[in-house]
């Protein structure tokens, strides 16, 4: 296999270390190709991969292309290529918003295709991909799609009228986080604590929350309801936290985000 990333800016290269890290493939067979040189030289920099300037030779040198590039330059992008593309081509697009169909509509019918929503936490390996596969897709290609995503954290598979779910909850959800970090952060000083302080708690208390629901597999109201002593003061600020309603406005950040991302799919 030879693994191309149309667009190489952090995601890519992000997704290239992961597979090399993982001995998914060899450096000689990573390229990438960039209308930005200071991006290609990145990239090269950073995997130890080649660069093409030219978006037609990374196809006919990779079968398994990633398109990495922002989604209102897909369509350009896959034009210039889909002359070059044949059937043995697997391409694997990340980019938001961007349909099976809207990407079927520019490439050649025997042309394998997989649509993924990673999100940013790949750049440190965190990463929770969902991917949805054409109906052209081999069991092999998924494979290869799976081994893909899990060199950068968790993936797996969903059907593609879920995608935009995905996209509000795992798409945009690392915001959420950082903003609830930012919070937590913010009530630890104000407690007294010094800012670095807080903040690195902070992180790392739902570091350590988020790897007790992964690698428990308790549902998080049980693993809630451990932390949580009879009149102690756990419950005093879980009450404050109804109170706020701030379950309810993480529930309707979610909802908000997946419609934006079905609104700029028809769009």
């Amino acid at each position: 296999m030879t693994l191309g990333f149309l667009g190489t800016g952090r995601m890519a290269v992000a997704l290239a270390r992961g597979c090399l890290r993982g001995g998914m493939i060899e450096v000689s067979h990573l390229i990438g190709s960039d209308c930005s040189e200071a991006a290609r030289a990145n990239f090269v920099r950073e995997t130890g991969g080649r660069a093409a300037a030219c978006n037609r030779d990374l196809v006919e040198a990779a079968n398994v292309v990633v398109v990495a590039v922002k989604p209102p330059q897909v369509g350009e992008v896959l034009r210039q290529v889909s002359g070059q593309m044949s059937q043995r081509h697997l391409v694997v697009s990340i980019a938001a918003g961007i349909t099976l169909a809207r990407l079927r509509d520019v490439l050649p019918a025997e042309v394998r295709l997989v649509r993924a929503m990673p999100n940013t936490p790949a750049l440190v390996g965190a990463s929770a991909t969902a991917y949805a596969a054409d109906g052209s897709a081999t069991d092999d290609d998924r494979r290869v799609v799976e081994a893909l995503f899990a060199s950068v954290g968790l993936a797996m598979e969903v059907s593609e009228d879920l995608l935009d779910a995905v996209t509000g909850l795992s798409g945009s959800g690392p915001a959420y986080g950082y903003r609830m970090i930012e919070a937590l952060s913010d009530g630890g000083v104000a407690a007294g604590l010094p800012r670095d302080t807080a903040i690195r708690l902070a992180a790392q208390t739902l570091l350590g929350a988020a790897r007790m629901v992964l690698e428990t597999g308790l549902h998080p109201a049980v693993l809630k309801d451990q932390v949580t002593s009879p009149g102690g003061t756990t419950i005093e600020g879980l009450h404050e936290l109804e109170k706020a309603a701030v379950p309810a406005a993480l529930i309707s950040a979610v909802r908000a985000a997946a419609r934006r991302a079905r609104e700029l799919a028809e769009g």
